[in-house]
């Protein structure tokens, strides 16, 4: 049976532990393993958004909800992130900076989908681009290396052109409600 308290405090100790990813990957797969236990814990996948279960500075976890059909843009994180899916589908696009371009443009280099039960290890420098590509909600718990909500020198790409601009945390919160049901 899946406990909260216990999950946080089980993250905690493994970023104390050791610092990376390796042992909170393990952590989440335990906690994706088992659902229904899970969103008894979290809440069912009904309204999208990024909600915050826990943050230190060297943890953050944050329960996320994808509308169906939701896309954000390329982004990353400056931190290492460990996802886990408990609910419908995530897909990612991972990017590559073009290193001739001046502009900061990036390219496609690579995909992932994640189902039910998956999970996946985001390095420090992964930048990726997300969509649901499923008529309903889905729900993912995400664990970064730091804290994800005052990480600096995040970057995000213009859907459109692919150029490298500041992250803007307001405006990746805007599209995750304005797909909300």
């Amino acid at each position: 049976m899946f406990n909260l308290d216990d999950f946080i405090e089980s993250c905690k100790s493994a970023v104390t532990n050791d610092g990376t990813h390796l042992e909170i990957k393990e952590i989440v797969k335990k906690a994706v393993s088992d659902p229904g236990s899970l969103m008894k814990a979290v809440g069912e996948p009904v309204k999208a958004g990024a909600n915050p279960i826990f943050s230190s500075s060297n943890l953050t976890i944050v329960n996320v909800v994808w509308a169906p059909w939701v896309t954000i843009y390329p982004h990353n994180h400056n931190i290492w992130a460990v996802i886990g899916i408990y609910s419908g589908r995530e897909d990612n696009i991972f990017w590559r900076r073009i290193d001739e371009d001046k502009q900061g443009r990036i390219e496609a280099a690579g995909a992932r989908s994640l189902c039910l039960g998956d999970v996946t290890p985001l390095g420090p420098d992964i930048i990726h681009s997300v969509n649901n590509p499923i008529p309903r909600n889905s729900g993912a718990i995400h664990v970064y290396g730091g804290d994800f909500f005052h990480v600096e020198n995040r970057s995000e790409w213009d859907p459109e052109d692919l150029t490298e601009h500041e992250y803007d945390a307001e405006n990746v919160k805007n599209v995750l409600e304005s797909f909300s049901t």
